[in-house]
């Protein structure tokens, strides 16, 4: 059966911790599932403070912990995410006015969508927030609610 990849595009601000995160976290599910020819899975950015790099040592090590693995490197997004993707998930509410914003058409704006939607344990979560300036703690937080969102997301 011939299926019309779903293409996702994963954002949150610097395109380090988050949006990296939740690119290994739907690859990982998705590979498990064994849908891979279903899915186009990436991530980007809001701003270009680190493109090119690896996603941050803390969330790469937090992540590894949990079998996945977090090589992409860091892009900003661009205007041809909104016409190459189904979905641009984001993860804060910041991330959410930046992004549509910057949609080209209405139609564009739509494929804009909150991460935290797909919660299904944690239903009182609005945003994934960014655990760049905290601790450990943080990014195991940030990775509960990507896992959350990411197996629903994927059911959905």
């Amino acid at each position: 059966m011939e299926y019309k990849k779903q293409k996702l595009l994963f954002i949150c601000l610097g395109n380090i911790c988050r949006s990296p995160a939740a690119e290994a976290v739907m690859k990982k599910m998705v590979a498990d599932a064994g849908r891979e020819d279903e899915f186009f899975i990436d991530s980007a950015g809001i701003g270009d403070w680190h493109v090119g790099q690896l996603p941050d040592s803390r969330m790469r090590q937090r992540g590894a912990r949990r079998g996945y693995t977090l090589d992409s490197h860091a892009r900003q997004i661009c205007a041809d995410d909104f016409s190459r993707f189904d979905k641009l998930l984001v993860m804060d509410n910041d991330n959410y006015r930046i992004v549509t914003s910057k949609a080209p058409t209405e139609e564009a704006r739509a494929k804009v969508e909150m991460l935290t939607d797909y919660l299904k344990d944690h239903k009182n979560v609005s945003v994934v927030p960014d655990p760049y300036y905290g601790g450990t703690a943080d990014f195991d937080y940030a990775l509960d609610l990507i896992e959350d969102a990411c197996s629903n997301l994927l059911n959905a």
